[in-house]
């Protein structure tokens, strides 16, 4: 857009709202107070518009309903792909859109009703919202191929901290780094983060070349396929990273119950021991 038509749609919009909402210098422009408070409310309003427009749409393709689906910290498969088969087999009339955010975004999209229900890894909500555990997963060290922790069945988390870690970007997997600073909280060691990573791919990458260490759940590490990566369980009792199920504490719609509904016997499946890729010939927690 040109300056005069946008300067002349800037001046209608303070008309409009009564206030102004930039201050302009001869070498700069800068949002007032007024300013920056509107913007904090736009890209919902934004949001909100986009979904009403795909609402028609998914009408005008025959769908019947809809389901706005938050995720946040990674969630990975197999729980979640079962719950998403079972949906679509029981309720093809349903369609189910999915939105990757940060958990903070997800907290005032399911506030702001932009958002059906989430999954996270924080039951950390406010209030107003309920958080239910959907599912959990252990806690294991991903360790590369040919690495000396591999000669422990179960690894004690202060052998861990003697190597560098990859870790999550804390504004990309808000809930995930909470459960995993509250573990390393549990050891007085404090722990050398090589590389913070926005995606749990790239932690793996790193992990399969040999750059660190991971604490991650057992099923990402089976979700991972690499041979070059390999879970080891922790020593001792085995943490357990949970994933909950994020929504508004208000009466569900009928067919939110029923997705609900689904969640729970998910909930109850347990990982394949293969998903660890522990050897019966290696010590339980001494070289």
């Amino acid at each position: 857009m040109e300056q005069s038509p946008l300067s002349r749609a800037i001046k209608e919009l303070e008309e409009d709202l009564g206030a102004q909402l930039f201050v302009r210098t001869t070498r700069s422009t800068r949002l007032t107070r007024a300013g920056r408070r509107f913007l904090e409310h736009v890209p919902r309003v934004f949001t909100a518009l986009q979904q009403a427009r795909d609402g028609v749409q998914a009408a005008a393709n025959g769908f019947h309903g809809q389901l706005r689906i938050a995720l946040s910290d990674g969630i990975t498969p197999p729980r979640f792909t079962a719950l998403l088969a079972q949906c679509r087999q029981e309720e093809p009339e349903v369609e189910i859109r999915l939105f990757e955010v940060p958990l903070s975004k997800q907290i005032r999209g399911l506030q702001d009703d932009l958002y059906d229900v989430g999954f996270a890894q924080s039951a950390d909500v406010g209030d107003g919202l309920l958080a239910e555990p959907a599912w959990s997963d252990p806690l294991v060290v991903a360790v590369p191929a040919k690495h000396p922790l591999l000669t422990y069945k179960r690894v004690p988390l202060s052998e861990v901290l003697r190597y560098p870690l990859v870790m999550c970007d804390p504004q990309a997997c808000e809930g995930y780094g909470r459960q995993i600073d509250r573990i390393l909280r549990s050891v007085d060691m404090e722990p050398l983060i090589a590389e913070e990573v926005a995606s749990l791919d790239l932690m793996m990458t790193l992990v399969a070349a040999g750059y660190a260490l991971a604490l991650v759940g057992a099923s990402q590490v089976a979700n991972c396929r690499s041979p070059d990566v390999i879970g080891r369980p922790l020593a001792g009792r085995p943490p357990m990273l949970i994933t909950y199920l994020l929504r508004r504490g208000v009466d569900p719609s009928e067919a939110l119950s029923r997705f609900i509904d689904r969640v729970s016997p998910i909930s109850a499946e347990t990982l394949p021991s293969s998903a660890l890729h522990v050897s019966d010939t290696t010590q339980e927690s001494s070289p």
